[in-house]
């Protein structure tokens, strides 16, 4: 089973959201996705989905962006992104995904010997400088953090592949050493991935390795519309 990885899709088969006006590397970007995954994706591979799936503000509008994916090859996971404002209670968006596809929010999936944990994340300031609201939320995304990598522990066997999911960058731009890291190490997760970034002036460092852990960048129009491979699991 081959475990690959993208995210920021920022479908909008409802909601009137082109994304080719933030530039050429958006064109026809659903297009580019599908004919790379279908290339390289078989039925028992895994593709995860870090996150900024639909532009569609309720379930209803986003339902036709998810039957988008779920047309194609292999089992999908989905992460919430912060523009994903049509994933409210996790239940029903549980209930109205296909059938090869599932969420993570504050817990663990398994599948076969792959066990996926994550959360959404936010930004990790470059200084000590933000807000009250940012601090809130920030420490939140640390404790959920936690509580999806304590229950991939209570599940982990010896065999077990740990891939982590987050859809901000878990680092500043100078990949300092933040909560999330830090979490990561603790739990001994080698593999995380994220997406977020856009755009040229973006930290462009597709695979970053910080002690001991690897973490990918996967944001569609930084990965040229092309999926990641993360990792194999037998």
């Amino acid at each position: 089973m081959k475990v690959f990885c993208i995210s920021d899709l920022h479908l909008s088969s409802v909601v009137e959201k082109p994304m080719d006006i933030f530039g050429t590397g958006w064109d026809n970007h659903f297009e580019r996705i599908s004919d790379d995954w279908n290339s390289k994706v078989s039925d028992d591979d895994v593709v995860l989905i870090s996150g900024d799936i639909s532009w569609g503000m309720y379930m209803e509008e986003a339902i036709p962006d998810l039957k988008l994916i779920g047309n194609l090859k292999g089992t999908k996971v989905l992460l919430r992104g912060n523009h994903d404002y049509w994933w409210k209670s996790i239940s029903v968006v549980r209930k109205s995904l296909p059938n090869n596809m599932f969420a993570i929010q504050n817990d663990c999936l398994r599948l076969g010997n792959l066990l996926l944990c994550g959360t959404r994340g936010w930004t990790v300031p470059d200084t000590v400088s933000k807000s009250e609201e940012d601090e809130k939320i920030y420490q939140r995304e640390i404790l959920r953090l936690e509580l999806s990598l304590q229950a991939m522990q209570q599940e982990r066997k010896a065999e077990d592949v740990v891939v982590g999911m987050m859809h901000y960058p878990p680092f500043n731009s100078k990949y300092a050493q933040s909560p999330f890291m830090q979490l990561f190490e603790k739990y001994d997760v080698h593999d995380v991935v994220y997406g977020h970034l856009h755009g040229k002036q973006c930290r462009t460092e597709k695979l970053v390795k910080i002690n001991n852990v690897k973490y990918y960048l996967t944001s569609c129009d930084q990965v040229d519309c092309k999926l990641t491979l993360i990792t194999e699991v037998n």
